[in-house]
């Protein structure tokens, strides 16, 4: 299956903008004096972890949900989700009175699973992959005739992603480079397609754990690869990917460098942004930071921004962050 080919990624974002405004929060952007200090730079922090449902994701599900015509809407909703989207989708099925089913991998993290309960998400689980869980859901969704609705695989998905982007050029002038956590590509696409449409000099650096680097193998072999991910702190960025994803086109062609962290390096992270900034992030979100630690010295002089995208993180996840010498792996 070939992917397809580029959309316009700007004016998706533009009426993701106009279209979700009154129903996420514009979450803050801080200077960090530590990282900054570390790279003699500007460092920023985007800090999506306090959005609405704790994560970026509530964006881009916000657009696919109230893009859908009433008809869609009545014939109900599937998705998958390693947590973050589906804590999105469960949320606003609650808040509009709509129907749908969630799939999660059947090894999602537990505070994930958890959020999901609490928003009364009609939960199910399949596959320990998240490109095996998608694929499955699919299908269900085409069998039942409800609609699908992709955590990344979607212009609509990827516009509310890029809404992060508005605010960031609203708010901050002059950036010189955005490190953005990578999974599926969603996030990255909508920002790096929005950023770039009005500056193409703005460096976007797409960071990945090691262990489940789909999108930098993928772009390497200049084909979507189906690999299997090792266990990750950076679970919310782990699995595959669609084979006809659009995200892969944008992320070739916009991403100007990927770095790919160590768990040790993740958990470094987590354990820096809670200590300095007392602030809670998964290892999704952390990407951004360690991947900044490990090239700060290329930095001097410019302004920069980490994108920290959820917090979400289970109590044993969290501990063996906590207390490194216990951490397996």
């Amino acid at each position: 299956m070939s992917v397809r080919t580029e959309f316009d990624v700007r004016q998706e974002v533009l009426e993701a903008e106009a279209r979700i405004r009154l129903h996420i929060r514009e979450t803050p952007l801080e200077p960090s004096l530590w990282l900054s200090r570390a790279g003699s730079c500007e460092v920023y922090l985007k800090l999506e972890n306090v959005q609405v449902t704790n994560s970026f994701k509530l964006r881009g599900a916000s657009n696919k949900l109230l893009s859908l015509t009433d008809e869609e809407r009545q014939r109900g909703i599937v998705t998958a989700s390693t947590g973050n989207h589906g804590s999105a989708v469960a949320y606003l099925l609650r808040r509009f009175g709509w129907q749908g089913s969630i799939f999660v991998p059947e090894n999602a993290s537990p505070a994930k699973i958890e959020a999901l309960r609490l928003l009364g998400a009609d939960l199910r689980f399949h596959g320990t992959d998240g490109a095996e869980t998608e694929r499955f859901a699919r299908r269900t969704a085409e069998e039942t005739g409800r609609v699908y609705i992709s955590p990344y695989n979607d212009p609509k998905i990827i516009g509310g992603q890029g809404t992060i982007a508005v605010e960031l050029e609203q708010r901050l002038e002059g950036i010189d480079s955005v490190f953005v956590p990578v999974g599926g590509g969603g996030l990255v696409s909508g920002i790096a397609g929005y950023l770039k449409s009005a500056d193409a000099q703005i460096e976007i650096i797409g960071c990945q754990p090691r262990r489940s680097a789909v999108m930098f193998e993928s772009i390497k072999a200049g084909r979507v690869l189906d690999l299997e991910s090792e266990p990750t702190l950076a679970d919310g960025t782990a699995g595959g990917m669609d084979a006809d994803t659009i995200t892969y086109p944008v992320c070739r062609d916009r991403i100007d460098e990927f770095i790919l962290v160590e768990e040790e390096e993740i958990a470094a992270a987590i354990r820096l942004i809670l200590e300095r900034h007392h602030l809670l992030i998964e290892g999704a979100a952390a990407l951004a930071v360690a991947s900044f630690l490990r090239v700060a010295d290329r930095y001097k002089g410019r302004r920069v921004v980490l994108i920290l995208t959820g917090s979400r993180i289970s109590l044993e996840a969290l501990r063996s962050v906590l207390a490194p010498g216990e951490q397996s792996g």
